[in-house]
Formats: structure tokens, sequence, C-alpha cells
């Protein structure tokens, strides 16, 4: 159960990393209006607070989350930009989410 909710936790994490830094980019690439850095800079916020919610040590936490990060980043690829993963680009992910497994889950000393 905690390998599922930090995952989930992670997940939350990245997409609000990414709609904060999207929405920026968004702005500045496509035209949109100013009032996008309002809820990037929430959005933002809301992404530092979350990875304050688990126990672990920060850096490990940073390093973990950031396999996560690559395999949501891949998703919204996908989802929001249009272009499918390829075949390398799964295989990445798959590389990355070992990590972050045995980051976050690898047996400790006391």
């Amino acid at each position: 159960m905690f390998a599922a909710k930090t995952f989930a936790l992670f997940i939350v994490t990245a997409l609000a990393e990414i709609i904060g830094c999207y929405l920026p980019y968004f702005w500045l690439r496509h035209g949109g209006t100013a009032w996008l850095l309002v809820p990037a800079a929430l959005s933002l916020a809301l992404f530092a607070w979350l990875l304050t919610l688990h126990p672990a040590a920060a850096g490990r936490v940073y390093a973990a989350y950031g396999g996560v990060y690559v395999a949501v980043a891949l998703g919204w690829l996908w989802a929001v930009d249009g272009v499918r993963p390829s075949f390398w680009d799964v295989i990445g992910v798959a590389v990355t989410l070992a990590g972050m497994g045995i980051i976050m889950f690898s047996p400790r000393a006391g």
C-alpha cells in the first residue's frame, strides 16, 4: 500500500509541476493571456508542497520523483501534444521507473 500511495503522490506532484511549467510555455509560445501565470504559480506552489508530504529524506524524494516525472511527461506528450511516445521512450520510462523503485523502496539500515 505504501508503494501505491507513494507512486500516486508522485503522479499528482508531476502533474502539478508540468502544468505549472506548461502554462507559461503556452503563454509565451502560443500567445495566450498573461493571466495563465497565476494558475501556473499556484500549480508550482502545489508541486513544492506535495514534495514535502513524503516521509523520506528530501534528496531521495527528488531523485525518485524524477523517474515518475519522466513517465508523466511522456504521458503529457501523448495526451496534450498529440505525439505518441516511441518504443525507445517507453523503454526509457521503464528504466527510470525501475530506478525510482530502487531508490524509494529498497531496504535501508535503521
